[in-house]
């Protein structure tokens, strides 16, 4: 594992750290060819040098997100922001379903938008696959 990832979630509180694992471990297993590092505070893998997945502690739990997630149509990830992303939220490891979990990482593969070249594109999302 990245050893900054692992830093990020030795950081967090026993029971965030237990969602934190075990979401990096289910990540880097599934998504092998990505890259994976700390992002704008946050573990975040690419594909590609385009962000697909990643998490982050909030106030009252844990987030998953998913960059292109609204695209994926499962019930179970809800809208994030103005742009494609969606996510998932967590207060305890015993709520990650790791099919779903699979599924999404599987779809984080096949369905992607152009989240790399954004700002070069003012704002302007293109679908990639």
């Amino acid at each position: 594992m990245n050893q900054e990832i692992q830093n990020y979630n030795d950081s967090q509180s026993a029971e965030d750290k237990k969602i934190c694992d075990l979401l990096s471990s289910e990540i880097n297993a599934f998504l092998n060819e990505a890259e994976s590092k700390i992002w704008h505070r946050h573990p975040v893998w690419f594909l590609d040098g385009n962000p697909v997945v990643g998490y982050s502690k909030l106030k009252d739990s844990v987030r998953l997100l998913f960059w292109s997630g609204q695209t994926f149509e499962e019930s179970g990830l809800q809208n994030e922001g103005s742009f494609k992303a969606a996510e998932a939220r967590y207060t305890n490891a015993e709520q990650i379903n790791v099919d779903d979990l699979k599924r999404w990482l599987d779809k984080a593969r096949t369905i992607q938008w152009d989240y790399k070249n954004i700002v070069k594109r003012k704002g302007v999302l293109i679908r990639l696959k």
